[in-house]
């Protein structure tokens, strides 16, 4: 392909959002929040330069972000230097008249373990504090705040409204 290809590539929902028709701002955000609420699985996608890792991983998404309780790993090489991360949230493939998906854009945040913050994540899961403070190497907890959601719901057309909602979080 060459660079006009990937160009229009690139712009095929830019250009095709011109013309969709827009949900309500806090109806899209209610869809966005029931569909997080209904899943717990993520691809979560750090990177920095050249090293881009992807995270198959549990979140839990609780008054507008979303938290990940993990051991460590690859994905702390690129949040190290970078704290812009990406997600999808996604169902399984069923064909083109039944999609949902979510991506997400946003910043990345290590919480200090066993602060108020983490200690707050901990009893929502209903994690027992004490026993995790028992571990040898304690659990990390990360915390991503939204910038952007792009939701593709095959639903919304039954709405009248586009299949693929953008929403910009204020900041």
């Amino acid at each position: 392909m060459d660079k006009e290809a990937y160009q229009n590539a690139q712009e095929y929902w830019i250009k095709k959002d011109l013309t969709s028709v827009k949900m309500e701002r806090e109806a899209l955000i209610k869809e966005i929040e029931k569909y997080l609420l209904e899943n717990n699985t993520c691809a979560l996608a750090t990177g920095e330069g050249t090293y881009i890792r992807c995270t198959p991983i549990e979140y839990t998404y609780y008054q507008g972000a979303f938290y990940f309780f993990t051991e460590g790993g690859k994905k702390f090489i690129g949040l190290e230097k970078n704290d812009n991360v990406s997600i999808a949230v996604f169902d399984k493939y069923q064909g083109f008249g039944n999609l949902k998906g979510l991506q997400v854009q946003g910043k990345g945040i290590l919480i200090a373990p066993f602060s108020e913050e983490y200690i707050k994540i901990l009893e929502y899961k209903k994690l027992p504090v004490e026993s995790l403070r028992k571990l040898k190497d304690p659990l990390y907890l990360l915390k991503v705040i939204p910038s952007s959601f792009d939701f593709l719901n095959s639903d919304f057309k039954k709405a009248g409204v586009g299949e693929r909602q953008h929403l910009e979080m204020e900041e």
